[in-house]
């Protein structure tokens, strides 16, 4: 089941119902009839297959199950923020936010982009504020929008761990965890970690988001990111994210197998040569400001700007470049002898390897079980 298919007036009810006990007041705070009530909260239960209430001469006596969903439904509702937003608005406008277009949510989503502009256009008036500004063949969300887009997401999100949690409650060990992967995270850590969680629940899917922090802290936020592996950030990163850190990473310089360095090299010598550094902005590159400040001087070239290892490796085999990466990133490379370590970078120069998570996020318990996993092969790889 997806959260998209929930109606939301009968999310309110349960919530209600569960507040006050009582299926007639429930009826009168969501605006619905008492037989719409129950009729409501039977087509939840018969959507999750368990049980939310004991019926009960005194009244609706709430099960383990609606407990543990409770939670996350207050939640998604206080997110959504309107008692007459339907399932079907919020999956057309996440739809059209995330694509961009009409037309590319319609092939989305399957349907027809009539339906889209229906359900956006009543989205719009139930929240009582424009949504999307036309822009030629385009349109662009206005700055309401953008919010209301995070804030359906991240609603989606907590519905979807709600199921999640009552999967497990059913000993149905299950679900799918969205982790996203900076780069040093892939060589090791997370390729580890995977197999360790796996081991103990081969019933969970994981799905790895690769990119840079730019590109990984939005889905983050949005609630489409799980939690986000790699090298932190300053404290500027917003009071909204946690960090915590794993361990200290030190860089080293390497080059391919026989370069001219490989027998020695002092600071003039490192600015002999061009650099494959990541954009101005990654904390690699900093950390190589940092080393070349220890030295003094000026720095060198730097021709070619690329975060991708791979290409990175194929780069260094083939000329005689410099670069700054974690022995981890190239291991297999530095085993076969195709890449050297050209020597450790002088100065201050490391790095926090740690995760990254929404403040308000609250993990399922095999959320949690990764996170542990991901914790202990951290302190593998550091003893």
């Amino acid at each position: 089941m997806e959260p998209e298919q929930f109606n939301i007036r009968h999310l309110a009810a349960m919530t209600v119902v569960m507040a006050q006990g009582s299926v007639s007041l429930a009826a009168r705070a969501v605006n619905l009839t008492q037989p719409a009530v129950t009729q409501g909260i039977a087509k939840l239960e018969a959507q999750l297959g368990l049980a939310l209430f004991d019926r009960q001469p005194g009244g609706m006596a709430p099960t383990e199950a609606a407990l543990r969903f409770a939670p996350r439904v207050g939640e998604a509702l206080r997110l959504i923020g309107s008692s007459r937003v339907t399932a079907a608005q919020i999956r057309a406008f996440v739809a059209v936010a995330r694509a961009g277009s009409y037309a590319s949510a319609a092939v989305e989503v399957g349907l027809t982009e009539p339906s889209l502009h229906r359900a956006v256009g009543d989205l719009a008036i139930a929240m009582r504020y424009r949504l999307v500004d036309r822009r030629g063949r385009g349109l662009a969300l206005t700055r309401q929008g953008v919010l209301l887009a995070r804030r359906l997401r991240l609603a989606l999100a907590e519905l979807r761990s709600g199921l999640e949690e009552l999967a497990d409650l059913k000993g149905q060990e299950s679900g799918r965890i969205v982790v996203g992967a900076m780069p040093l995270s892939r060589a090791r850590l997370l390729p580890r970690a995977i197999i360790a969680f796996r081991a103990d629940f081969p019933q969970v899917d994981i799905s790895v988001h690769e990119g840079s922090h730019a590109e990984l802290v939005g889905p983050l936020r949005d609630g489409e990111v799980d939690l986000m592996i790699g090298a932190l950030r300053d404290a500027s990163i917003g009071a909204d994210l946690i960090q915590t850190p794993l361990f200290e990473d030190r860089p080293l310089i390497m080059a391919r197998a026989g370069h001219p360095l490989a027998k020695g090299w002092g600071a003039d010598a490192l600015r002999l040569y061009p650099w494959i550094l990541p954009p101005e902005g990654a904390p690699l590159r900093q950390l190589w400001r940092r080393m070349f400040e220890a030295l003094g001087g000026a720095l060198p070239a730097v021709p070619i700007e690329c975060g991708s290892v791979m290409t990175i490796r194929e780069l260094l085999l083939g000329g005689d470049y410099l670069t700054l990466l974690s022995s981890d990133q190239l291991a297999l490379e530095l085993q076969a002898g195709l890449v050297i370590q050209i020597g450790e970078a002088p100065g201050a120069v490391s790095r926090t390897i740690g995760v990254t998570t929404r403040a308000d996020w609250r993990p399922t318990r095999l959320q949690q079980r990764f996170m542990d996993a991901v914790t202990e092969e951290a302190e593998h790889l550091t003893s």
